[in-house]
């Protein structure tokens, strides 16, 4: 049966990196995002739009949003979920578009060396549509270290992936279930030496649904002039 921790193993030590717990491959593979990125710090969860969900909640976001008409259609009821209205605009994009006016960074389409946009959290997918096909995935870049530190623990009900399950007294924060397992971290490694550093972008709005007519939003969209932004 294939095991991708087996797998994975003699990558992890041609790498330098001293496994000696399953959720080390996850910070492995954190560690090896980050470094393709450009950011300080990169936090896995189990998809972009959680990603993005986290990214809100830690800034306490409130009111308006605007995103493009046409992009993946978890992101609007994931801002509805977080406490937000939207609001659509015409939105020219590619890769990457900011859920505005927050520093969150949908990224789900982009995978290249030097991505991270420096003072965000830029909001990775490894969907398997996506450059780095891990089945379903995500992951957080940012540089601020307070940030990354509560992004562990919310994506994992609020407490530290090392502390046995049975071992919990406390916990600090509410968190959720939104972590990505050792096994998804593996195989991200074993594709992620196999592809280019240099990809174009796999999605933007030439290949998204126009979304601001569906009734679900109703009572949640802010009427707005329509504007075009080039995002290339």
């Amino acid at each position: 049966m294939y095991n991708s921790i087996d797998e994975v193993m003699p990558i992890l030590e041609k790498k330098g990196f001293n496994i000696s717990d399953p959720w080390d491959i996850v910070d492995a593979f954190e560690s090896i995002i980050a470094d393709f990125a450009g950011s300080k710090y990169a936090v896995s969860c189990d998809s972009c739009t959680n990603a993005m969900f986290m990214s809100l909640k830690y800034l306490n976001a409130k009111g308006t949003i605007t995103l493009p008409k046409k992009t993946y259609l978890s992101v609007p009821g994931m801002v509805i979920h977080a406490g937000c209205s939207i609001k659509f605009n015409e939105i020219e994009w590619s890769g990457t578009y900011q859920l505005n006016p927050y520093p969150v960074i949908d990224g789900a389409s982009r995978f290249t060396k030097g991505m991270y946009e420096k003072g965000t959290f830029h909001c990775l997918s490894f969907h398997i549509k996506k450059i780095l096909p891990i089945c379903k995935g995500g992951m957080i870049l940012t540089d601020d270290i307070d940030a990354a530190n509560w992004f562990r623990l919310a994506k994992y009900e609020g407490r530290n992936s090392r502390i046995p399950h049975n071992s919990i007294d406390d916990i600090e924060i509410l968190g959720w279930n939104f972590y990505m397992p050792p096994e998804q971290a593996a195989r991200g490694i074993i594709l992620f030496v196999k592809i280019p550093e240099v990809n174009k972008d796999s999605g933007g709005s030439w290949s998204y649904t126009d979304l601001s007519g569906f009734t679900a939003w109703e009572g949640n969209v802010v009427n707005s002039l329509i504007k075009k932004i080039d995002n290339n």
